[in-house]
């Protein structure tokens, strides 16, 4: 029998693979070798059975919490899906109590939404719609309405049919606002201010005033069939007019539209603005708008941008204006500005939050030329302040008179010469008699400096420079300083107006230094009559709302000293000789002079009468000796002035020469009285020599008078 065989050796064999050939081939095909391919199929394999392993351990560790934490969990998820779901609902009425209760608290008045609310929150740009959304005025604001014009007054300050808004979801995130689209269907806006400026379109807390409207950036703006209307009791203002904003603009046109009309102050008003396109409107990308007012005789146009729609704190343009007074822009600007002529004047402005930078004035004022810059800062309380620099190249005096409230009915008309000078040509007055309005003044506080380099003016009244400086504070109006320069020497000092109580009081100080005489008088046979420098000086003292007023009832003195100087000799000689106007004509055709020791003039004020104290004016040739009266309510002259010569005259006629009139339009005449008695006298004697003059006059004390003018407070050297 043959042997068993041994175990058979197996052959080695190549492992059985369990892909096809066709996996194999479309792995080549994909780029991909055979060993590549199944070292990606086996790193998936584990990573699915790490996360199978992984969600077991998660599984077997939640089982084992306790029961109760899984019932929370779970509540907890439920809720969540519920509340989603709830808020996905896009009726949002449930939330208009506490959407109101957070409106009023930002607005600080009632508001009521009787409309629907409807809300979609769940997308990239949010949306909501509000209908019938009204807001109330502020409490007492106005007090009763009864009392307005029932026909445009409306029982709240706004009635909107329709606010639609879009806002962009990501930057609600980071707690900022953008309006993608913002939609406002039929508003009724009725705008009030009371007499006090108390206004109810104000929606602050009262601690601070004048804030800005700032509304976040707008992308899309549709304002349709808009109504506005405002009755401003402070500005005298009533406005009725339309406002629309199209969403597409046409060739041509303005998308942004606001027009209306009323009365201003009694006068005409209408406004007309327009804006650009508000499509695509980009925070970044400043808004253009143009507008026109029209009150009165006062023109206002604009052409401006808006730096950050709609941030209206941030807004610049170019502003002309003109009208016959600057103080009519009071009730368009809420600015105190003086009483002016007719006025054309443009600049730049630009806000920037509670301060207008006004700059590059040019224009003129009457017949003066007015350069630049202003500030006004609105301060926490509303007041205004106003800062700036203004000059002029060439002033005419005539537009600064009318700073004071002076006119052409204001202006002198000369010296006349007659033989009855105590009654007045003309009843005209000289002093300004423009009331100063304390309501305005103590509305606002302003720090102002104006200069003139050159002025025209009246021939007796040589001016080259004038300077200003304007100080008012809560009522208290001061002018520190006040120069006027002359070809030699210049009038300086101060006023002060005090209009902070019922009564408005009044202060003037002023210095005259070392002003030529010769500079203001005309000359007579082609030469200057008198020679000399005048010193002087006025303090008064008075209760009253205008220049005239408060000078009728003042207190005070004034004293002008001329410590030497030169007169034509003949003019001396008249005073001492005291002839008639021909015989005045006739001496002044010699050109002797004589010399003026001294002349000084004191004057007591009380109750706005000014009593001369002293006059003198003391000659080589003549002393004169002056009395009287100048009443500054009535502004009548009574002064009379008797010469004496100082050596002995032959023939002399004792007629003292009269000042009377009034001070804007003095005459000078005789006093015939004590002439026709001589006469008289004469022809009974029958005297050859009629006349026969026996008194003399001594020199006068004159370093006796000019000490006592200083010491009076004339600024003698």
């Amino acid at each position: 029998m043959p042997p068993s065989p041994g175990p058979k050796k197996l052959k080695k064999t190549a492992p059985i693979s369990h892909e096809t050939p066709h996996e194999e081939e479309a792995e080549g095909v994909a780029g991909k070798t055979v060993p590549e391919a199944r070292a990606e199929r086996d790193f998936r394999t584990s990573v699915q059975a790490r996360l199978r392993d992984l969600g077991r351990g998660i599984w077997r560790r939640v089982t084992g919490l306790p029961r109760l934490i899984l019932w929370l969990v779970g509540l907890l998820f439920a809720l969540l899906v519920a509340l989603g779901l709830f808020l996905a609902n896009p009726n949002w009425n449930w939330f208009k109590p506490a959407l109101t209760s957070l409106l009023q608290d930002r607005l600080n008045r009632s508001v009521q939404i009787d409309g629907d609310l409807r809300v979609h929150l769940f997308r990239w740009t949010p949306d909501a719609t509000i209908y019938g959304l009204k807001i109330s005025h502020p409490d007492g604001l106005p007090p009763d309405r009864k009392t307005e014009d029932r026909q445009t007054a409306r029982p709240r300050l706004a009635e909107v049919q329709k606010v639609a808004l879009t806002a962009e979801l990501m930057p609600l995130f980071i707690g900022r606002t953008v309006l993608t689209r913002l939609e406002i269907n039929r508003p009724v806006i009725d705008l009030y201010q009371d007499a006090e400026g108390r206004a109810n379109w104000d929606f602050s807390d009262g601690k601070v005033k004048g804030e800005p409207t700032k509304l976040p950036p707008i992308k899309d703006l549709i304002i349709s069939d808009g109504q506005i209307v405002m009755t401003s009791l402070s500005r005298r203002l009533r406005f009725s007019g339309t406002i629309n904003a199209r969403e597409t603009q046409g060739a041509g046109q303005k998308a942004l539209h606001l027009t209306g009309d009323g009365s201003l102050n009694g006068r005409i008003f209408a406004l007309e603005a327009t804006g650009g396109a508000l499509l695509k409107v980009r925070h970044s990308t400043p808004y253009p708008f143009d507008m026109r007012i029209r009150a009165g005789s006062t023109t206002l146009t604009a052409k401006g941008k808006v730096l950050r729609p709609f941030d209206l704190g941030q807004v610049e343009g170019a502003v002309s204006v003109e009208g016959r007074n600057l103080a009519d822009l009071y009730y368009l600007t809420g600015l105190s500005l003086p009483d002016t002529s007719a006025f054309r004047l443009a600049a730049q402005v630009r806000r920037n939050d509670r301060v207008y930078d006004i700059s590059g004035i040019d224009g003129r004022v009457g017949r003066s030329d007015l350069q630049g810059k202003l500030k006004v800062e609105l301060r926490p309380d509303g007041r205004p302040y106003l800062t700036g620099d203004l000059n002029s190249r060439s002033l005419d005096l005539e537009d600064l008179g009318s700073l004071f409230g002076a006119t052409k009915a204001n202006a002198p008309v000369g010296v006349s010469l007659k033989a009855d000078a105590l009654h007045a040509r003309t009843s005209r007055r000289l002093l300004p008699d423009a009331s100063l309005d304390v309501n305005r003044v103590r509305g606002m506080d302003a720090k102002v400096t104006y200069r003139a380099s050159s002025v025209k003016a009246r021939p007796s009244l040589p001016l080259r420079e004038v300077s200003l400086g304007v100080d008012l504070n809560k009522g208290l109006l001061i002018l520190d300083p006040v120069q006027f320069s002359f070809p030699q020497g210049r009038l300086t000092g101060t006023a002060r107006i005090d209009a902070r109580h019922a009564v408005q009081t009044n202060e003037v100080d002023f210095s005259l230094r070392g002003v030529r005489v010769q500079d203001m008088v005309p000359a007579l046979q082609g030469a200057k009559p008198i020679e000399g420098l005048l010193h002087g000086r006025l303090k008064l003292a008075g209760n009253g709302a205008s220049v005239h007023d408060a000078a009728a009832v003042s207190d005070g003195e004034f004293t002008v000293v001329m410590p030497g100087g030169r007169i034509r000799q003949s003019l001396a000689e008249l005073m001492g000789v005291n002839a008639t106007k021909g015989l005045f004509l006739y001496l002044s055709k010699d050109p002797k002079e004589t010399n003026v020791r001294c002349a000084v003039a004191h004057f007591e004020v009380q109750n706005g009468i000014m009593r001369a104290k002293t006059i003198v004016l003391d000659t080589g040739v003549v002393r004169v000796n002056g009395s009287g009266t100048l009443n500054l309510k009535d502004e009548r002259l009574n002064l009379l002035l008797k010469g004496r010569p100082k050596k002995f005259r032959l023939v002399r006629i004792n007629v003292p020469l009269v000042v009377g009139g009034n001070l804007s339009a003095p005459s000078i005449g005789v006093k015939p009285g004590p002439a026709l008695l001589q006469g008289g006298l004469a022809a009974a004697l029958n005297s050859v020599v009629p006349f026969f003059g026996l008194d003399t006059a001594e020199n006068a004390s004159c370093t006796g008078l000019v000490s006592q003018a200083k010491a009076q407070g004339a600024p003698v050297r």
